[in-house]
């Protein structure tokens, strides 16, 4: 899976790879080459007394390494490059994937797992293209030409090389084996802390309004020290890597000094050239180091990869058709029929038969206890969900079929739990029509009933908005939602349950504005407060994701006893009050 992600996410950058290989080989050859000059400066220079010779190799010593400097600047710098696009294009990757993601898959994965994956493991395979353009592509040439370059100074010691390197191999494989477990189970901890904290963060008032403050704490050191302990485990290893590597050197390199001793003296080497072969001796022994200090991070990159390909190997369970419908002529018709809808992995559809029509100019009301499925129902209107038996239309054609941003184009939804963006008050309302003027901004705040608050704000229009709508109440909330969806002005509004904040008097004003304002849309609004949808053209009541009934409000209260009994239970309610 690593390499296919590799493959696909490098080969756009081709060129700057062709440079790193390029400014690598140079710089490894300039590498090799020393070791042979400071031996000739040795045997040639220091040996025989000769100053001009040593003066003159000396200098070429020099420009080989400003040379070899130079290669290696450049080489880091496209492999920097290089490593960066990658981590762009993988970011790039799966936010466009999970933007396509239906309900069903953003609930499989989980919001922490989701942003872990985008950040923490795109990281790691950032992290190894950047090593491998930086180390790993010179450490072969270093390892294959210290070989060849080693040879031609002393056949003779070469079997220091042929114990050396099968030692450290092994030594450094044997640790690395111990990692790769520690390293998959350190980023499933990374998700545990990040949805923990999430939580947390999100929940932070219902938290201190039941004091639970402390079991918070234990929950976030739960998860905390399970990543610590993994993290720790794998770090003792990872520290147990350079000791081994320096121990193979040192004793490699005393061998070599101890048996190449007696071959000067015997005349067998001259001393410059012993000098060499330890040089290219550490040369093979740190390529080595290199190529299995890769090691160590190629299995968290291919951890990491894995968990990345699930997300971008994901299909959206809506699928959008290859020939979608790209243009209606009716103008806002919403009609369910025969719909059944049930969750992945449920014994039972929380959806069953639903089939009714919304036509232009009417709102439609649905009502019924918590867990009727009514919030089920309007989110198969925008494909949230798909369908699993019957067929949702918009304007006489399957919603299916349409093309996701026609369909959308049509719909102006306000959410359960509205959700402001950080930004400004402007910022979120011109969210589903960029191009809204100042004016239509305050005409839909207007409706929204959100004038007056907005108004009092010191930057109005500009006034800072948290994310999430944090520094607002619930209310205000509501109807600045509300409001971005009037400044869309699509032909279908569906409010689900989003006058819930609101006060009885803001509540009627508000719902006496909007169907005046939007008096030729197709208006669908879920509520538990009868109030809110006395005066609907169409009531539906829903009982376990069945319609059990339907009609006006008079004809309900005469003929249906479960809208009779919600009725009746919120007047006592009120009488109590």
């Amino acid at each position: 899976m690593l390499l296919r992600i590799l493959g696909k996410f490098l080969r756009p950058h081709w060129r700057l790879l062709t440079g790193v290989i390029v400014f690598q080989l140079a710089q490894s050859i300039a590498s090799l080459y020393l070791p042979s000059l400071n031996a000739d400066i040795i045997n040639n220079g220091v040996a025989q007394g000769d100053t001009g010779y040593i003066v003159r190799v000396g200098v070429l010593m020099l420009a080989i390494t400003l040379a070899q400097v130079v290669a290696a600047i450049v080489a880091v710098y496209f492999g920097a490059k290089a490593a960066m696009r990658v981590g762009r294009d993988l970011r790039a990757a799966i936010f466009d994937r999970v933007g396509v993601f239906s309900e069903r898959e953003v609930s499989s994965f989980g919001a922490p797992s989701l942003i872990t994956r985008t950040t923490n493991d795109v990281q790691q395979v950032q992290m190894l293209v950047l090593m491998t353009c930086t180390l790993l592509v010179s450490a072969p040439i270093l390892a294959i030409g210290g070989v060849i370059m080693a040879l031609q100074q002393d056949v003779g010691l070469s079997w220091i090389m042929v114990v050396a390197v099968p030692v450290l191999l092994v030594s450094i494989g044997l640790i690395i084996t111990r990692m790769v477990p520690l390293f998959r189970s350190m980023q499933t901890r990374i998700d545990a802390v990040n949805r923990v904290l999430r939580e947390q963060l999100t929940g932070i008032r219902v938290v201190r309004a039941f004091v639970r403050e402390t079991v918070e704490v234990e929950r976030f050191e739960s998860a905390n020290a399970d990543l610590t302990q993994t993290a720790v485990r794998a770090g003792r290893l990872f520290a147990l890597v350079f000791p081994v590597v320096m121990l193979i050197l040192n004793v490699s390199s005393v061998a070599v000094i101890w048996f190449g001793a007696a071959r000067v003296e015997d005349g067998s080497i001259k001393i410059g050239a012993l000098t060499a072969f330890l040089q290219y001796l550490i040369q093979i022994l740190m390529a080595v180091m290199m190529a299995t200090f890769m090691a160590i991070l190629i299995p968290r990159a291919s951890v990491s990869s894995d968990r990345i390909a699930e997300v971008l190997d994901t299909e959206s369970s809506v699928v959008i058709d290859p020939a979608p419908v790209s243009r209606l002529h009716e103008h806002g018709e919403l009609a369910f029929r025969d719909v059944t809808f049930t969750y992945p992995g449920a014994d039972a559809p929380v959806l069953r038969g639903i089939d009714f029509t919304a036509r232009p100019g009417t709102t439609t009301a649905i009502i019924g206890s918590t867990g009727s499925g009514k919030t089920t129902l309007v989110s198969l209107i925008p494909r949230l969900f798909d369908v699993t038996g019957g067929a949702t239309l918009v304007d006489g054609e399957d919603v299916r079929r349409l093309d996701p941003e026609l369909l959308w184009s049509r719909i102006g939804l306000v959410p359960q739990k509205p959700y402001l963006f950080s930004g400004t008050v402007a910022s979120n309302l011109r969210y589903g029509n960029p191009d809204a003027s100042d004016d239509d901004l305050w005409e839909a705040l207007d409706i929204a009933q959100a004038r007056e608050f907005v108004a009092e704000m010191p930057e109005r229009l500009e006034a800072p908005i948290a994310q999430g709508g944090t520094n607002v109440s619930g209310g205000q909330r509501q109807r600045l939602a509300i409001a971005r969806a009037l400044v869309r002005k699509p032909e279908i509004y569906v409010f689900d349950d989003s006058f819930s904040a609101l006060d009885t008097a803001t509540d009627a004003r508000l719902r006496q504005a909007l169907f005046r304002s939007v008096r030729g849309a197709t208006i669908i609004v879920v509520a538990q407060r009868v109030s809110t949808i006395v005066e609907a053209d169409q009531i539906l009541v829903l009982e376990h994701g069945e319609i059990v009934g339907r009609g006006t409000h008079a004809e309900l209260l005469a003929s249906n006893d479960t809208y009779a009994e919600i009725v009746d239970s919120q007047l006592r309610a009120e009488e109590a009050a």
